[in-house]
Protein backbone atom coordinates (compact mmCIF):
# COMPACT_ATOMS: atom_id res chain seq x y z
CA UNK A 1 0.00 0.00 0.00
CA UNK A 2 3.02 2.28 0.17
CA UNK A 3 2.52 3.00 -3.50
CA UNK A 4 -0.69 4.87 -2.75
CA UNK A 5 1.09 7.74 -1.03
CA UNK A 6 2.18 9.43 -4.27
CA UNK A 7 -1.45 9.57 -5.34
CA UNK A 8 -2.54 11.51 -2.30
CA UNK A 9 0.33 13.95 -2.76
CA UNK A 10 -0.57 14.50 -6.40
CA UNK A 11 -4.23 15.28 -5.79
CA UNK A 12 -5.25 18.74 -6.99
CA UNK A 13 -7.00 21.14 -4.65
CA UNK A 14 -10.38 20.24 -6.10
CA UNK A 15 -9.56 16.50 -6.05
CA UNK A 16 -10.10 16.20 -9.79
CA UNK A 17 -6.73 14.97 -10.99
CA UNK A 18 -4.03 12.46 -10.22
CA UNK A 19 -0.72 11.84 -11.93
CA UNK A 20 -0.63 8.98 -14.45
CA UNK A 21 0.40 6.33 -15.29
CA UNK A 22 2.21 5.32 -12.08
CA UNK A 23 -0.67 6.35 -9.85
CA UNK A 24 -3.13 4.30 -11.89
CA UNK A 25 -1.57 1.07 -10.58
CA UNK A 26 -1.61 2.39 -7.02
CA UNK A 27 -5.28 3.36 -7.36
CA UNK A 28 -6.18 -0.11 -8.57
CA UNK A 29 -4.21 -1.76 -5.77
CA UNK A 30 -6.01 0.32 -3.16
CA UNK A 31 -9.41 -0.26 -4.74
CA UNK A 32 -8.90 -4.00 -5.10
CA UNK A 33 -7.77 -4.29 -1.50
CA UNK A 34 -11.28 -3.33 -0.40
CA UNK A 35 -12.81 -6.32 -2.24
CA UNK A 36 -11.58 -9.90 -1.87
CA UNK A 37 -12.04 -10.69 -5.55
CA UNK A 38 -11.02 -7.24 -6.79
CA UNK A 39 -14.26 -6.88 -8.74
CA UNK A 40 -15.49 -3.51 -7.54
CA UNK A 41 -18.13 -2.13 -9.89
CA UNK A 42 -18.96 1.36 -11.05
CA UNK A 43 -22.24 1.36 -9.12
CA UNK A 44 -20.35 0.93 -5.84
CA UNK A 45 -18.29 4.11 -6.04
CA UNK A 46 -20.25 6.42 -8.34
CA UNK A 47 -21.86 9.66 -7.20
CA UNK A 48 -25.62 9.24 -7.53
CA UNK A 49 -26.88 12.78 -6.99
CA UNK A 50 -25.67 14.02 -10.36
CA UNK A 51 -26.03 17.69 -11.22
CA UNK A 52 -27.23 17.86 -14.83
CA UNK A 53 -28.26 20.46 -17.39
CA UNK A 54 -30.75 20.33 -20.27
CA UNK A 55 -29.45 20.61 -23.81
CA UNK A 56 -31.68 23.59 -24.54
CA UNK A 57 -30.70 25.48 -21.40
CA UNK A 58 -28.88 28.82 -21.61
CA UNK A 59 -25.12 28.54 -21.28
CA UNK A 60 -25.29 31.05 -18.43
CA UNK A 61 -27.46 28.63 -16.43
CA UNK A 62 -24.96 25.82 -16.92
CA UNK A 63 -22.03 27.98 -15.88
CA UNK A 64 -23.98 29.14 -12.84
CA UNK A 65 -24.50 25.52 -11.79
CA UNK A 66 -20.83 24.72 -12.29
CA UNK A 67 -19.70 27.67 -10.19
CA UNK A 68 -22.31 27.20 -7.46
CA UNK A 69 -21.62 23.47 -7.07
CA UNK A 70 -17.87 23.71 -7.65
CA UNK A 71 -17.83 21.15 -10.46
CA UNK A 72 -15.92 21.38 -13.71
CA UNK A 73 -18.35 19.42 -15.85
CA UNK A 74 -22.08 18.75 -16.25
CA UNK A 75 -23.79 15.81 -17.97
CA UNK A 76 -26.36 17.03 -20.50
CA UNK A 77 -29.63 15.07 -20.47
CA UNK A 78 -33.06 15.13 -22.06
CA UNK A 79 -36.40 15.13 -20.21
CA UNK A 80 -36.25 11.34 -19.75
CA UNK A 81 -32.76 11.50 -18.24
CA UNK A 82 -31.00 10.10 -21.31
CA UNK A 83 -27.38 11.18 -21.67
CA UNK A 84 -26.86 13.52 -24.63
CA UNK A 85 -23.41 14.92 -23.96
CA UNK A 86 -21.09 16.64 -21.49
CA UNK A 87 -20.35 20.30 -20.92
CA UNK A 88 -16.94 20.76 -19.33
CA UNK A 89 -14.49 23.54 -18.68
CA UNK A 90 -12.65 22.41 -21.81
CA UNK A 91 -15.66 23.35 -23.93
CA UNK A 92 -15.50 26.89 -22.58
CA UNK A 93 -11.84 27.66 -23.20
CA UNK A 94 -12.22 28.85 -26.80
CA UNK A 95 -14.84 31.55 -26.32
CA UNK A 96 -15.43 34.94 -27.87
CA UNK A 97 -15.96 36.39 -24.38
CA UNK A 98 -12.35 35.46 -23.57
CA UNK A 99 -11.07 36.52 -26.99
CA UNK A 100 -9.61 33.02 -27.26
CA UNK A 101 -11.61 31.66 -30.20
CA UNK A 102 -9.50 29.81 -32.75
CA UNK A 103 -7.80 32.08 -35.26
CA UNK A 104 -7.41 30.52 -38.69
CA UNK A 105 -5.47 31.85 -41.64
CA UNK A 106 -7.29 32.01 -44.96
CA UNK A 107 -5.29 29.02 -46.12
CA UNK A 108 -6.30 26.99 -43.04
CA UNK A 109 -9.93 27.99 -43.50
CA UNK A 110 -9.76 26.82 -47.09
CA UNK A 111 -8.30 23.45 -46.07
CA UNK A 112 -10.79 22.92 -43.25
CA UNK A 113 -13.77 23.91 -45.33
CA UNK A 114 -16.79 26.06 -44.47
CA UNK A 115 -18.52 23.37 -42.38
CA UNK A 116 -15.65 23.10 -39.88
CA UNK A 117 -15.08 26.84 -39.56
CA UNK A 118 -18.81 27.50 -39.19
CA UNK A 119 -19.01 24.88 -36.42
CA UNK A 120 -16.10 26.54 -34.61
CA UNK A 121 -17.85 29.90 -34.90
CA UNK A 122 -21.01 28.47 -33.30
CA UNK A 123 -19.11 26.77 -30.46
CA UNK A 124 -17.24 29.97 -29.63
CA UNK A 125 -20.30 32.24 -29.69
CA UNK A 126 -23.49 30.27 -29.03
CA UNK A 127 -25.26 30.79 -25.72
CA UNK A 128 -27.11 27.46 -25.78
CA UNK A 129 -25.70 24.34 -24.10
CA UNK A 130 -26.43 22.04 -27.07
CA UNK A 131 -24.16 24.07 -29.35
CA UNK A 132 -21.20 24.09 -26.97
CA UNK A 133 -21.28 20.65 -25.33
CA UNK A 134 -19.22 17.63 -26.35
CA UNK A 135 -21.40 14.92 -27.86
CA UNK A 136 -18.74 12.21 -28.19
CA UNK A 137 -19.01 11.10 -24.56
CA UNK A 138 -17.46 7.99 -23.07
CA UNK A 139 -19.84 6.32 -20.61
CA UNK A 140 -20.06 3.00 -18.78
CA UNK A 141 -22.77 0.77 -17.34
CA UNK A 142 -23.32 0.17 -13.62
CA UNK A 143 -21.66 -3.26 -13.87
CA UNK A 144 -18.43 -1.99 -15.42
CA UNK A 145 -15.37 -2.84 -13.35
CA UNK A 146 -13.59 0.11 -11.78
CA UNK A 147 -10.36 -1.07 -13.40
CA UNK A 148 -11.94 -0.43 -16.79
CA UNK A 149 -13.15 3.00 -15.70
CA UNK A 150 -9.62 3.94 -14.64
CA UNK A 151 -8.25 2.70 -17.96
CA UNK A 152 -10.77 4.86 -19.82
CA UNK A 153 -9.83 7.93 -17.80
CA UNK A 154 -6.18 7.38 -18.55
CA UNK A 155 -6.47 6.54 -22.25
CA UNK A 156 -8.96 9.32 -23.02
CA UNK A 157 -7.43 11.85 -20.60
CA UNK A 158 -10.80 12.60 -19.01
CA UNK A 159 -11.71 13.51 -15.45
CA UNK A 160 -15.16 11.99 -15.16
CA UNK A 161 -17.15 9.11 -16.64
CA UNK A 162 -20.98 9.07 -16.69
CA UNK A 163 -22.65 5.86 -15.54
CA UNK A 164 -25.84 4.79 -17.31
CA UNK A 165 -28.59 2.20 -17.03
CA UNK A 166 -29.53 1.53 -20.64
CA UNK A 167 -29.47 5.11 -21.98
CA UNK A 168 -30.48 6.81 -18.73
CA UNK A 169 -27.88 8.57 -16.57
CA UNK A 170 -27.77 7.08 -13.05
CA UNK A 171 -24.44 8.35 -11.73
CA UNK A 172 -20.99 9.69 -12.47
CA UNK A 173 -17.47 8.68 -11.46
CA UNK A 174 -14.89 11.42 -11.11
CA UNK A 175 -11.26 11.12 -10.15
CA UNK A 176 -12.31 12.49 -6.78
CA UNK A 177 -14.45 9.37 -6.27
CA UNK A 178 -11.40 7.20 -6.92
CA UNK A 179 -9.33 9.24 -4.48
CA UNK A 180 -12.06 8.78 -1.86
CA UNK A 181 -11.83 5.00 -2.25
CA UNK A 182 -8.05 5.16 -1.93
CA UNK A 183 -8.42 7.28 1.20
CA UNK A 184 -10.90 4.88 2.74
CA UNK A 185 -8.56 1.97 2.01
CA UNK A 186 -5.83 3.85 3.88
CA UNK A 187 -8.11 4.65 6.78
CA UNK A 188 -8.32 8.33 5.88
CA UNK A 189 -11.47 9.97 7.26
CA UNK A 190 -13.57 11.36 4.43
CA UNK A 191 -16.50 13.72 4.37
CA UNK A 192 -18.71 10.98 2.95
CA UNK A 193 -17.88 8.33 5.53
CA UNK A 194 -20.59 9.23 8.07
CA UNK A 195 -22.95 6.53 9.32
CA UNK A 196 -26.69 6.63 8.74
CA UNK A 197 -27.09 7.85 12.30
CA UNK A 198 -24.63 10.68 11.72
CA UNK A 199 -26.43 11.71 8.54
CA UNK A 200 -29.81 11.74 10.27
CA UNK A 201 -28.47 13.72 13.21
CA UNK A 202 -26.81 16.33 10.98
CA UNK A 203 -29.95 16.66 8.90
CA UNK A 204 -32.16 17.14 11.95
CA UNK A 205 -29.75 19.72 13.38
CA UNK A 206 -29.95 21.65 10.12
CA UNK A 207 -33.73 21.45 9.90
CA UNK A 208 -34.33 22.45 13.52
CA UNK A 209 -32.73 25.80 12.72
CA UNK A 210 -35.27 26.47 9.97
CA UNK A 211 -38.57 28.05 10.96
CA UNK A 212 -40.44 26.55 8.00
CA UNK A 213 -39.61 22.99 9.08
CA UNK A 214 -41.67 23.13 12.27
CA UNK A 215 -44.85 23.61 10.26
CA UNK A 216 -44.45 20.31 8.37
CA UNK A 217 -45.41 16.76 9.43
CA UNK A 218 -42.56 14.77 7.95
CA UNK A 219 -40.73 11.59 8.96
CA UNK A 220 -37.11 11.10 7.96
CA UNK A 221 -35.35 7.75 7.52
CA UNK A 222 -31.76 7.06 6.48
CA UNK A 223 -30.55 3.68 5.23
CA UNK A 224 -27.24 3.03 3.50
CA UNK A 225 -26.85 6.74 2.82
CA UNK A 226 -30.30 7.07 1.22
CA UNK A 227 -32.53 9.68 2.87
CA UNK A 228 -36.27 9.06 2.61
CA UNK A 229 -38.91 11.69 3.39
CA UNK A 230 -42.44 10.54 4.25
CA UNK A 231 -45.41 12.49 5.54
CA UNK A 232 -47.45 15.56 4.81
CA UNK A 233 -46.36 18.99 3.63
CA UNK A 234 -48.49 22.02 4.23
CA UNK A 235 -46.47 24.25 1.89
CA UNK A 236 -45.09 23.06 -1.46
CA UNK A 237 -41.90 25.21 -1.27
CA UNK A 238 -40.89 23.18 1.79
CA UNK A 239 -40.43 20.13 -0.46
CA UNK A 240 -37.55 21.66 -2.41
CA UNK A 241 -36.04 23.03 0.79
CA UNK A 242 -36.04 19.59 2.44
CA UNK A 243 -34.46 17.95 -0.59
CA UNK A 244 -31.73 20.58 -0.76
CA UNK A 245 -31.01 20.25 2.97
CA UNK A 246 -30.63 16.48 2.67
CA UNK A 247 -28.44 16.58 -0.43
CA UNK A 248 -26.04 18.98 1.29
CA UNK A 249 -25.30 16.53 4.12
CA UNK A 250 -21.95 14.71 3.62
CA UNK A 251 -22.46 11.01 3.01
CA UNK A 252 -25.89 11.24 1.42
CA UNK A 253 -26.01 9.08 -1.73
CA UNK A 254 -29.55 9.86 -2.84
CA UNK A 255 -32.83 11.34 -1.59
CA UNK A 256 -36.28 9.81 -2.01
CA UNK A 257 -39.40 11.96 -1.80
CA UNK A 258 -42.60 10.22 -0.67
CA UNK A 259 -44.22 13.34 0.76
CA UNK A 260 -47.72 14.49 -0.14
CA UNK A 261 -49.12 17.99 -0.12
CA UNK A 262 -52.06 18.56 2.21
CA UNK A 263 -55.26 19.71 0.55
CA UNK A 264 -56.26 23.22 1.61
CA UNK A 265 -59.20 23.31 4.01
CA UNK A 266 -62.06 25.28 2.45
CA UNK A 267 -63.12 28.31 4.41
CA UNK A 268 -66.71 28.18 5.57
CA UNK A 269 -68.12 31.61 6.28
Amino acid sequence: MAGVAPILRSVCEDLTCVNAPASRLAILQAIRSTKEDGSMRASEIMTRNVITIASGAPLSEAIGKMVQNRVSGLPVTDLEGRLLGMLTEGDLLRRAELHTEKQRSQWQQFLLGPSRTAAEYVKARSRVVADVMTTDVVSVSEDTEVAEVVALMESRNIRRVPVRRAEVLVGIISRADLIRVVGEALGVATATAGSDGDIRQRLFEELRRQRWFGAQSVAIAVENGVVTFDGVLFEEPARAALLVAARNIPGVKSVEDHMTLAEPVPFVG
